[in-house]
């Protein structure tokens, strides 16, 4: 046989190790590793590192809204971005919309998935699970859509406890793994009514109004609900360690429960939020000090923490999909959330973990591809370099250092949270499924390459059998 491609003297990074050697690739997988035979098409990675593709498993993209309105970035840019940051796959949203069902969603959101350029996946967000909503579930998962998101906070979307049960549930008979943004919504919105009552209007007080105790306390309380009706759950975006040691107590009790974290909450502060421009760093839970960024790498360290992903959330600065949309002098209570991030989140975690020697190479590996692939069904198809995987690839040069800016990202949106940041290590070149889709930060890759990727039950999102008294609630 004749391989495809062959990248070859390469420093290849594995989940389990590194080694000097050769990639070979066929009909789009990878089929040899080490010493391999001739090829159509060769590449000398000589002085490069070579990891998994990227897989970012929480990513907003052309996300359908109520009223059918979408995110400032479509699956066409945000997979333009992701290719040129080494993000090869990612899972977007279908979120629950009052009055229509939730097939009529997913087929909208399909249809806008056709422009991707990178391979995808969806989670489910349930905004209100009535039982018609329910009902609509297991099929929609059996077709691989196989996650549950919920809010714990947010107007519009956050659930009560008896909600919460009620997806969770659902999950659980499905086979969906449930992600959960927790923050406490009551706490929230007690503060900032206190807050604007005072004058404290601007940006900066958007961390005020959701310490970190919001945070633990909804943490705590996911858990516990899940606990109670045996689903897996992984709480997303944690932004301190006093969240993760909630997780880091259910993690030793022998629950399945796992934790995330994103860029913003290593390498941005509340005090960037004091900034003229303080709208463009408003998200989620918010970004917290320079101690707890340290403080998260020794819960990242401890396994505790164990993805890092983006929560690609993007809204312009200005204009259409603007955080000026409610006024330039809007509170912070009216001014839409989220950073982008799909194109920085694997430099800056390469640099600031690998290159500054917080974090292993493998363990990078295991952060950004091997581990959210696992944890969402995408394994053993994508997230590591391991035979019979699809050739998701990225090449990097380790010393390559390079400021980012909004023009690097390549994304929709009118600016990046990370400008002026320096890197060590940069993505010099992206293969999806054997194709290169990105050579010196010229994305190759055509509108509409991307694929969906199914995901098939796996045992991550199986319960384990516990209940309190063996009593399955989950049955009645």
């Amino acid at each position: 046989m004749k391989l495809d491609l062959a990248i070859r003297n390469a420093q290849v990074a594995t989940s389990s190790g590194v080694f000097s050697g050769d990639i070979g690739i066929f009909s789009g997988q990878i089929v040899q590793l080490g010493i391999v035979g001739p090829a159509a098409t060769e590449v000398d990675a000589t002085g490069l590192i070579v990891t998994p593709g990227g897989v970012d498993t929480h990513c907003h993209l052309d996300e359908v809204m109520p009223g059918l309105t979408h995110e400032a970035e479509s699956f066409d840019t945000g997979g333009r971005s992701a290719l040129a940051g080494g993000t090869t796959s990612a899972i977007s949203f279908i979120r629950q919309i009052p009055d229509h069902d939730m097939a009529d969603v997913v087929a909208e959101s399909m249809r806008r998935a056709l422009r991707s350029r990178i391979d995808y996946s969806f989670h489910m967000t349930i905004t209100d699970p009535t039982p018609e909503i329910l009902a609509e579930l297991p099929p929609l998962v059996a077709k691989g859509m196989r996650s549950l998101k919920v809010f714990l906070t947010y107007d519009i979307s956050r659930l009560d406890d008896g909600a919460f049960l009620d997806v969770l549930v659902a999950a659980r008979k499905s086979g969906a793994m449930v992600a959960v943004h927790c923050e406490n919504y009551h706490a929230i919105g007690w503060l900032t009514e206190k807050l604007l009552a005072a004058g404290l209007t601007t940006p900066k007080y958007h961390s005020w109004s959701r310490p970190k105790v919001v945070e633990r306390e909804a943490t705590y309380r996911a858990i516990c609900l899940a606990e109670l009706v045996d689903t897996p759950i992984q709480i997303f975006h944690v932004s301190c360690a006093e969240v993760a040691e909630e997780i880091a107590r259910a993690q030793a009790r022998g629950l399945k429960v796992w934790g995330e974290t994103c860029p913003q909450y290593l390498l941005l502060t509340e005090d960037d939020m004091d900034r003229p421009d303080g709208a463009g760093f408003m998200c989620s839970p918010s970004p917290r000090t320079k101690a707890d960024h340290e403080e998260m790498w020794d819960m990242i360290r401890r396994g505790v923490i164990d993805v890092i992903s983006s929560d690609h959330s993007a809204s312009n600065l200005t204009g259409v999909h603007g955080k000026d949309a409610a006024g330039p002098d809007a509170s912070f209570r009216d001014i839409p959330n989220g950073v982008p991030g799909v194109g920085a989140r694997m430099p800056l975690v390469f640099s600031e973990g690998v290159i500054k020697g917080r974090i292993t190479l493998d363990h990078f590996v295991r952060l950004t591809a091997t581990n959210p692939a696992k944890l969402y069904g995408l394994a053993p198809k994508k997230g590591d370099i391991v035979i019979g995987a699809d050739a998701d690839l990225v090449l990097w040069d380790p010393t390559r250092e390079v400021v980012l800016d909004n023009t690097l990202m390549q994304h929709a949106v009118d600016y990046t949270p990370y400008d002026g940041i320096k890197v060590t290590g940069w993505p010099v070149a992206t293969y999806l499924r054997g194709v290169r889709a990105m050579q010196d930060n010229n994305v190759l890759m055509p509108e509409g390459g991307g694929q969906f990727v199914p995901r098939a039950p796996y045992s991550l999102a199986a319960p384990r059998g516990i209940v309190p008294n063996g009593f399955v609630a989950a049955d009645i």
